[in-house]
């Protein structure tokens, strides 16, 4: 049993055959997980995913890079969506330093309203990082977000940042990159995390893990993530996924 934390099997490069990549995720053992949305057109289809499907859940969010699309009446639907019985936590929202399309001013703006927005309606909160943890990590600090907790999605920091990641309620959520042969500090990371704080996900169809690196991820290959952080964490894995099963079922709310 596996519960994938963030997939986006609501973007176009699923639209082919999204039906046989669910089919594929319960044979591999998957079976859970949280389709995030993070612009209008993704939110919608991740609603719809959750509602076709008992086992699909939604997170509805405004990602960083397009921070600067937002409005205040996008603030109010996402408020509304919130109440949904299958959305189970806001987001992806953060930082991402890497694409200039939004300004850091503009994206820590919206970061901030949405994470007032997720103390209001008591969700989680799926943050997304991209060259900008240091950034990130402060934020969280200063609007308190330690009130929701979340999900650190596809931690992108080193060990010395998990600390202050577990002090404000947050877990760590690994996925492919912690098995490329030289990723260090996702592998470093994935021995120090504590067990009832670890989550495993996909983020499909971005991040494939070895052996599929560079091909289109999906949800079964999770169980590669899985693999690999129980070889470095020296234990089975049915351990890892009884630990991050019932981590993302307690975090969730499900």
């Amino acid at each position: 049993m596996l519960f994938d934390t963030h997939v986006h099997l609501n973007i176009e490069q699923f639209d082919e055959d999204r039906d046989e990549v669910i089919q594929r995720a319960k044979a591999a053992g998957v079976e859970k997980m949280v389709v995030v949305g993070f612009d209008h057109e993704t939110i919608l289809k991740a609603i719809a995913l959750a509602e076709a499907h008992d086992f699909i859940y939604a997170a509805v969010g405004w990602h960083p890079v397009d921070a600067i699309d937002f409005t205040d009446e996008d603030l109010l639907w996402l408020e509304e969506l919130a109440h949904h019985e299958k959305v189970v936590a806001l987001g992806e929202m953060g930082l991402d330093y890497h694409w200039d399309k939004s300004p850091k001013d503009v994206q820590k703006d919206v970061f901030r309203k949405q994470i007032a927005l997720a103390k209001k309606v008591k969700l989680p909160i799926i943050i997304h990082n991209r060259e900008a943890t240091e950034d990130v990590i402060a934020l969280l600090q200063e609007e308190h977000a330690e009130e929701v907790g979340g999900i650190m999605h596809c931690f992108a920091g080193e060990v010395k940042h998990v600390e202050p990641c577990l002090k404000m309620n947050f877990y760590i959520s690994l996925g492919g990159p912690v098995t490329f042969k030289n990723a260090k500090a996702p592998k470093e990371v994935a021995k120090v995390v504590p067990a009832d704080r670890l989550l495993v996900e996909t983020d499909c169809p971005f991040l494939a893990p070895h052996p599929n690196r560079g091909k289109r991820n999906e949800p079964a290959y999770v169980r590669l993530v899985a693999e690999e952080i129980a070889k470095l964490r020296e234990t089975s894995i049915e351990t890892i996924e009884q630990q991050t099963t019932a981590n993302a079922l307690r975090l969730f709310g499900i």
